[in-house]
């Protein structure tokens, strides 16, 4: 059973909905949301509170300044990178409680920096259609987060 809260964690968000709809995934599964600034948007927007509903109390969320001061709290060997510039599939993670899963901004993803300091911890979500470049976020974080629940109630 899970002794320690996964977290979704999202570096510079840009569009309301997906940050809300992700905050509603979080309260339902108890992970963690963090936001790394700047984000694209307010706290305050009408479209991420209406995403959110009225969930948003149920939500454990944790505002990080930048990505630096996001690392200097966690152990590297708890991240998992989520990325299309990979092949390695997240069907070959294995996931422990109190992992983090960390997507990049929806139109750029995480910048070329990141992916390079951590190439081993990079995963991608295989998809069959070469049209297809990509999930939308919430739906990948929902994914990932599905799956790593799913291998610790297995264990």
């Amino acid at each position: 059973m899970q002794t320690a809260p996964f977290h979704i964690v999202l570096v510079e968000p840009e569009i309301p909905p997906n940050t809300g709809s992700i905050a509603r995934l979080c309260g339902a599964t108890d992970a963690v949301l963090d936001l790394v600034h700047p984000l694209g948007f307010s706290t305050d927007d009408k479209h991420l509170k209406r995403a959110g509903l009225d969930y948003w109390p149920h939500v454990t969320v944790r505002h990080w300044e930048n990505f630096d001061a996001f690392l200097e709290q966690h152990d590297e060997r708890r991240l998992f990178f989520f990325t299309t510039k990979t092949e390695r599939s997240y069907f070959q993670a294995m996931f422990t409680p109190g992992d983090c899963f960390i997507f990049g901004r929806e139109t750029k993803g995480l910048s070329k920096e990141i992916l390079a300091l951590y190439p081993d911890r990079c995963y991608t979500i295989p998809m069959t259609n070469p049209h297809i470049r990509s999930l939308n976020l919430a739906m990948s974080a929902g994914v990932v987060l599905y799956e790593a629940l799913r291998q610790i109630q297995s264990t």
